[in-house]
């Protein structure tokens, strides 16, 4: 386990807790078939170098088996699992909305790279950790709609439910305390204080904080539990170059639209009820 704890000479802390070094994402193409056998398989991957078949994407019913059978399903948290995005909310409070919204904006469209985003968001933001805690209970973040029935009808179901964000972990753990989701599911980033609570940075070991980071985390998911199916749900394009290694991404526009995301996802919702519908059937 790799601690989250800054280096003596920054006399710093991380918000607590710590999860895992995890390993660089894979590249096997789950969205695709190669016949019966698939890319991921020894025969499949031989029989792929030997000859020119073209692959066949999954069919839209394909989609659908595969989530109401898979073995863990991911969410994605601002303006998905939540109506706001849990940073522009904290700039906000803080006094630097304008700006860093814009910078959001284009961070989830994919034009700016994540680490970079992030980095120049808090740069402006300067949190402290009493504004942090200040939030939370000022403003806590509210639940989009559906999302709690769709999340307890996954677990009446035995199927785990992570939460992977780019935000922030004490933000997060709070959102999945609402929905019984434990803390050891949630993967966020931590930001870290000097010890007069002031900002000192955020924890940049995390996968969270680089683009690809959740394909890092559904990675070490499948390696660590032997999940055979596991589905991505999110908003933004962090949530859909997840996929894979995630075998469905599921795009949402319930809360807010990235255009990229609508153009390119093969199944893309704007309401959490059409998958509690699929479930049902």
């Amino acid at each position: 386990m790799r601690s989250c704890s800054a280096p003596p000479h920054e006399s710093a802390v991380c918000e607590a807790g710590s999860e895992p070094c995890l390993p660089a994402p894979v590249t096997c193409l789950r969205a695709w078939k190669w016949g019966a056998a698939g890319p991921c398989s020894r025969r499949g991957a031989a029989a792929a170098a030997g000859r020119k078949d073209l692959p066949r994407m999954v069919s839209h019913p394909e989609l659908k088996q595969l989530f109401c059978t898979a073995d863990a399903v991911c969410f994605d948290v601002d303006s998905t699992v939540i109506r706001e995005e849990g940073i522009d909310e904290l700039a906000r409070f803080c006094g630097v909305e304008d700006a860093v919204s814009e910078m959001t904006r284009r961070a989830m469209g994919g034009a700016v790279p994540f680490r970079a985003a992030l980095t120049e968001r808090l740069a402006l933001i300067q949190p402290s950790r009493e504004q942090v805690q200040r939030l939370l209970a000022e403003h806590p973040p509210h639940l989009t709609p559906g999302i709690r029935e769709l999340v307890s009808r996954l677990q009446e179901r035995n199927v785990q439910v992570f939460l992977i964000s780019g935000g922030f972990r004490s933000i997060v753990e709070h959102v999945a305390a609402k929905l019984n989701i434990p803390a050891a599911n949630v993967f966020a980033n931590r930001l870290k204080f000097y010890f007069n609570g002031e900002y000192a940075g955020f924890d940049e070991t995390q996968p969270t904080a680089d683009s690809g980071g959740k394909g890092k985390v559904i990675k070490f998911l499948k390696e660590k539990f032997h999940f055979k199916k596991i589905i991505m749900i999110g908003d933004g394009a962090t949530d859909m170059e997840a996929c894979p290694p995630a075998d469905v991404f599921i795009g949402f526009g319930g809360n807010v639209i990235r255009q990229q995301v609508k153009d390119n996802a093969r199944w893309y919702i704007t309401d959490f009820v059409e998958l509690l519908g699929d479930l049902e059937e």
